[in-house]
């Protein structure tokens, strides 16, 4: 009877932080998704979004979306994000999650909740961030950040900053001042997201993960170009990039990663099905946790970020083009 009442006690735990871990990773896989869509629509701002120039150069983004703020004029802030950082190698690395608390905006008042970003500048405050807490103006110096044109504009003080820092709220992108608030990384979030248990290894990479690395790194591309741009620069650049991750590995990775041959040569638009398969097959190694070393390189995120966005353009191009859907974003 105690035997039976105690497997009962059991199973009912086990229910429950089953249910409770399923309800964190849902959560925290929300904060990814609406981290990812704040960035995006942020960087589609014509004119005014955050100049590229600046993500090229960034060694970590933080994103807060949804920021909520108690009390008018000056208050307590509270939000929950995400930390995008290089690693030493320039290669972007996983979403780690963070909390904000504290610090004086000075929002409008009626304000009650606004986008965050913040742009890291140096690996000394990426550094500082990742020990576990950090705090914005005490840690490292913060200056709002130049938008679209502005960046040409920016003043010493900018530019000597860390950290740049950026709002956007009632369909306004600005930069602000961003003084005392504190970041922390949110180990329990990162648990619960990526499926990690003390003692356990890491769980796979989430694919929600995966598409915001790709995001960042497409956004920090030196040779980023826009949607309508032209399509022969994008595959020069494609082809220059996959050289230089060739270079990188063996002759049988070298031959998983080797695109069509007319990417290289330029005589001709490649076949529908060839491009369709190299892409499958880049996107294999980014979504696999085995090969994590290498999808998270430079090399390869830059070369599968440019594969995506020759893809996109061939697809646009109409009569000629390639009948494929549009890539992920």
């Amino acid at each position: 009877m105690f035997r039976s009442a105690f497997l009962f006690l059991s199973c009912i735990t086990a229910c429950g932080f089953t249910a409770n871990a399923v309800r964190a990773q849902a959560a925290e896989e929300e904060t990814v998704q609406a981290a990812s869509q704040v960035l995006k629509e942020v960087m589609a701002i014509p004119l005014k979004g955050i100049p590229r120039a600046l993500m090229v150069d960034a060694q970590g983004v933080a994103i807060i979306p949804g920021m909520i703020k108690g009390g008018f004029i000056v208050g307590v802030e509270h939000g929950k994000g995400v930390i995008i950082v290089r690693d030493k190698n320039g290669a972007w690395q996983s979403p780690n999650f963070i909390t904000v608390t504290g610090g004086g905006i000075g929002w409008q008042a009626g304000v009650q909740a606004t986008d965050v970003i913040l742009v890291f500048r140096t690996q000394s405050s990426v550094q500082n961030m990742m020990r576990g807490k950090f705090t914005i103006g005490a840690d490292a110096s913060v200056a709002a950040g130049p938008v679209g044109r502005q960046a040409s504009a920016a003043t010493d003080i900018t530019f000597k900053s860390e950290i740049l820092s950026y709002s956007r709220s009632r369909g306004l992108f600005l930069g602000i001042s961003l003084d005392g608030a504190a970041l922390t990384i949110d180990n329990r979030a990162n648990a619960a997201y990526y499926g990690q248990r003390p003692g356990q290894p890491a769980g796979q990479y989430p694919q929600s993960a995966l598409n915001l690395i790709m995001q960042i790194a497409s956004y920090s591309n030196p040779h980023a170009i826009g949607q309508g741009g032209d399509r022969e620069q994008v595959r020069r650049q494609l082809a220059e990039s996959s050289q230089h991750l060739q270079a990188l590995v063996d002759p049988q990775w070298q031959q998983y990663l080797t695109l069509p041959t007319e990417v290289y040569e330029g005589t001709q638009l490649p076949g529908a099905q060839q491009l369709a398969t190299a892409r499958s097959r880049y996107q294999t190694v980014a979504t696999d946790p085995r090969f994590r070393s290498l999808a998270d390189r430079h090399e390869f995120q830059e070369t599968y970020s440019l594969l995506n966005r020759y893809l996109a353009l061939t697809a646009a191009a109409g009569p000629g083009g390639l009948n494929l859907p549009p890539p992920p974003q």
